[in-house]
């Protein structure tokens, strides 16, 4: 007898394996989603109504683990509200508008080089498409909301109110052209968001260099070297010298002007943060000019009124004359990075552009939306790429002049675009922002009046 006859086992119709294709229909047929949703909104007796506001998810791509994630917990709380009694409504939509959907569209469709309006065309029919596909799939999932009545973005009434919100706030003033630095994607040729950047290991070219002293007898060297003293630079973006305004210091910090002796028998004159001075010595120490002595201390605020030639030309300069740049105070140096003294280029970076604001200096950037040198550059520079050969001429013109004192490779966390997993820059750029300074009296106001869970999450 076989053993199957012999053992008192369970019996069941449940197949070993379901097949999805046929078992959720039937599934969703017997649960009635769509039917709960449209019984609860319909009853009579119940205790009142909880609204779900769901952040849209973007019309571009098909549904993944993500979506389930944010989908399924929400269903959590709005199906329990549901048995507590309460009347439910979620209706749920769809971001139609963005670079994430253009990039898409643009990738897939490779549109490369199209007009403006035949990518924002195939980005609607994009996005239609993929609102289909997302849709079927939440409503698979159990998802409770109302199917019949989702919104978009890109519907014409959404963006006529969009339209009216836009008006509202450039009547109190939030609307504003501006000229600031941000980060921008050189590959996706647009700027990007603090939460839109990945951090990663990067490899970059750094340098140190010399910026020659225009006024060096305020700075304690000896008269019979005052013609040779240099203030000696560390920077990891030899691309930004081109639009180098100024040099910073810190005034609370101690300053040296030291002898290098070469191994030739030739000897100049630089001048380094005090605390600085042993690590530059390990640096030269690698080329055998390692030979360092201290000639004079200053306090930074002697660096007062000091000025230096701007290693390159760029942007119109033509001739050390109108090269001549200012020592300029600046609390964010550091003593323990670099040399203590800081290449300043107001138009890409954000504590550089604060002291262009705050001294005047000239803010215009040399590089377009591409990252390539603007031709208003000229010479050999125009139109290369700044993270590439552009990086590579400005580091040829240092060592040909003279003023390249060391090259390494620098590794370090750099931030990338998260669409692209390209390297970004810091680009000065003229555009249109949104201030919320007067619109935070009005949020504060309003958050007074929500309960948050956790507390602390209102701030």
């Amino acid at each position: 007898m076989a053993v199957s006859q012999k053992l008192c086992l369970p019996k069941t119709k449940f197949p070993l394996r379901i097949n999805p294709s046929v078992h959720e229909p039937a599934i969703q047929k017997a649960a009635d989603f769509e039917g709960l949703y449209r019984w609860q909104r319909e009853r009579c007796n119940a205790k009142g109504t909880f609204t779900l506001h769901d952040g849209p998810p973007y019309a571009n791509g098909e549904p993944h683990i993500g979506h389930a994630l944010n989908k399924v917990l929400k269903d959590i709380v709005v199906r329990y509200k549901v048995l507590r009694g309460y009347r439910i409504h979620h209706r749920p939509g769809w971001d139609c508008h963005g670079l994430p959907i253009e990039l898409k569209a643009c990738k897939d469709l490779r549109l490369r080089g199209a007009s403006t309006l035949e990518i924002r065309r195939t980005a609607a029919r994009y996005a239609w498409e993929t609102i289909e596909l997302q849709k079927d799939a939440f409503k698979r999932w159990g998802v409770l909301a109302d199917w019949e009545n989702p919104y978009f973005t890109m519907a014409p009434e959404f963006e006529a109110n969009q339209i009216q919100v836009f008006r509202d706030m450039f009547k109190k003033g939030c609307i504003y052209r501006g000229f600031k630095p941000v980060y921008w994607s050189p590959s996706s040729s647009t700027a990007l968001a603090e939460a839109e950047l990945e951090y990663r290991t990067h490899t970059s070219r750094a340098i140190y260099l010399r910026f020659p002293l225009a006024t060096p007898t305020t700075v304690g060297a000896s008269s019979d070297h005052r013609h040779q003293v240099s203030a000696l630079v560390w920077t990891t973006t030899p691309w930004t010298l081109l639009s180098n305004r100024a040099v910073c210091y810190n005034p609370s910090h101690q300053y040296c002007v030291v002898r290098w002796r070469h191994s030739d028998g030739t000897e100049e004159m630089l001048l380094v943060g005090a605390e600085r001075v042993d690590v530059l010595r390990g640096i030269l120490s690698a080329s055998g000019d390692d030979d360092l002595e201290v000639v004079s201390v200053v306090p930074g605020s002697s660096l007062a009124g000091v000025e230096y030639i701007s290693p390159l030309e760029g942007g119109g300069d033509a001739g050390a004359k109108e090269r001549r740049r200012p020592f300029l105070p600046g609390g964010h140096v550091a003593a323990a990075e670099g040399t203590g003294l800081v290449h300043t280029s107001p138009a890409h970076g954000f504590e550089d552009y604060s002291v262009g604001v705050a001294h005047g200096l000239d803010l215009e950037c040399l590089v377009d939306g591409e990252g390539k040198f603007a031709a208003k550059v000229g010479g050999a520079y125009a139109g290369l790429s700044v993270l590439e050969a552009g990086t590579e001429a400005v580091i040829s013109e240092l060592r040909r002049s003279g003023l390249l004192v060391s090259e390494s490779a620098h590794s370090h966390r750099y931030p990338y675009d998260w669409r692209t997993k390209k390297p970004i820059i810091i680009r000065a750029t003229d555009q249109w922002f949104a201030s919320v300074a007067a619109l935070k009296a009005g949020a504060k106001a309003a958050l007074a009046g929500v309960e948050m869970y956790p507390r602390t999450s209102v701030n």
